[in-house]
């Protein structure tokens, strides 16, 4: 790893001012298993091997670097190219890290993964996880969610997971995890809660990260094959920001690499409109961790909205916080109308069906690119959009002609 993931997040967890372990006293020994276990395991040759066998072998990994030369010629400016993480098994990003956790609870004698779920894809792949390695599966996902990710739904069911419908509050992905950690509290001496991303009580962050880490060490290796250089600007979407602390990571440290959070903007600046929580939240603490968080006029998460189930949370993984306060990465958004543009040019131009969630990224790349004659831009594709067609079409159509 680079210098800068050698030493962080710091030993009690924090990116900077971020991060920590806030638990209720019950959990406090399941998480110390989980962090003491982890730093044991990935360092040992053994656990190395099979995750890397499950990679090359099951995933399909490498994923590779694609050259969207037409949207590049439309859009003009810049040269755009996308690390497919679309075509990683599953579909998205999300199994790197639920192989991982998956044989980590292995590790650990544990029977049982659980987690929470937005659009889907991390229900898929934890659930893939559970039946690869012979677990129980439980996923909690908000009710709004479950409407509009149904084929994910009945994928996840095909995988033998009980899928819990979360009804209360805005029965989206903040309620999913906060219904799994109330299920997870009772079940912590057989189970695994299988955070989805970097977000949660330490050591969650760290692990997630290091995990998803494999994508920026492919993408620059491939980049640099493919251009002889680096890119000039790296961006993904981020909701917790798990696809692009992978991607991230593998450029961290390069002072002329550009790094681009894309948040959602949904369908103006007004709260509960949105989810761009770097934009307009503020520190605060949520779902056991201090992170940046957008809050309501009484000081709680307050309701979010995006065309993109995956990015609806209120808060942001603490070393995306971390990121922006030190000026490391940058912060913008894009709004569900440039993302849905983004999703129908790609889908036109280039024969790739995106994620919604991944649609905010080259939604950015599409506006940068002008601005950017003779750059190169890398986005994180993090997702297939399978999972989104039925929504979008029966929603807002095929698009323009």
């Amino acid at each position: 790893m680079s210098s800068y993931l050698k030493t962080t997040p710091n030993s009690e967890g924090f990116f900077g001012e971020y991060g920590g372990a806030q638990l209720p006293p019950p959990l406090e020994p399941h998480f110390t298993e989980i962090r003491e276990t982890y730093e044991k395991i990935s360092k040992l040759s053994d656990f190395i091997r099979d995750l890397r066998y499950i990679r090359k072998h099951f995933q399909g990994r490498p994923t590779p670097v694609s050259h969207l030369k037409n949207l590049s010629n439309l859009t003009g400016g810049a040269q755009i190219y996308a690390k497919r993480e679309d075509l990683n098994h599953t579909g998205a990003h999300k199994l790197n890290h639920c192989m991982g956790e998956g044989l980590l609870a292995k590790f650990m004698g544990k029977k049982k993964l659980m987690a929470e779920t937005g659009a889907g894809q991390h229900g898929v792949a934890l659930a893939t996880a559970a039946a690869y390695f012979g677990m129980d599966c439980e996923i909690h996902m908000g009710e709004i969610d479950i409407a509009k990710e149904a084929p994910n739904v009945t994928r996840m069911k095909l995988l033998g997971a009980k899928v819990v419908p979360v009804g209360f509050g805005g029965r989206s992905l903040k309620e999913a995890v906060d219904s799994c950690f109330e299920s997870y509290m009772s079940q912590a001496d057989k189970a695994l809660f299988a955070i989805g991303s970097v977000v949660g009580p330490h050591p969650f962050p760290m692990i997630v990260r290091d995990f998803q880490h494999v994508i920026g060490i492919e993408a620059r290796e491939q980049f640099l094959d493919m251009t002889g250089d680096l890119p000039d600007i790296v961006a993904a979407c981020v909701g917790g920001g798990s696809n692009a602390m992978g991607i991230f990571s593998g450029f961290i440290d390069d002072a002329n690499v550009a790094l681009y959070g894309v948040e959602p903007m949904g369908t103006s600046s007004k709260l509960g409109e949105h989810a761009a929580t770097i934009a307009f939240g503020e520190d605060g603490d949520i779902h056991g961790f201090r992170t940046m968080v957008l809050k309501d006029a009484n000081g709680d998460p307050a309701p979010v909205h995006t065309v993109a189930s995956g990015l609806d949370y209120p808060g942001i993984g603490p070393e995306h916080a971390h990121l922006y306060r030190t000026g490391k990465a940058n912060y913008t958004s894009a709004n569900d109308r440039e993302s849905l543009n983004a999703f129908y040019a790609m889908s036109r131009h280039e024969g790739i069906i995106p994620a919604l969630e991944s649609a905010h990224a080259l939604a950015f790349a599409i506006r940068a690119a002008p601005k950017n004659p003779g750059k190169s831009i890398l986005i994180n594709l993090s997702g297939r959009g399978d999972k989104d067609i039925d929504y979008v079409t029966e929603t807002f159509g095929f698009g323009e002609d």
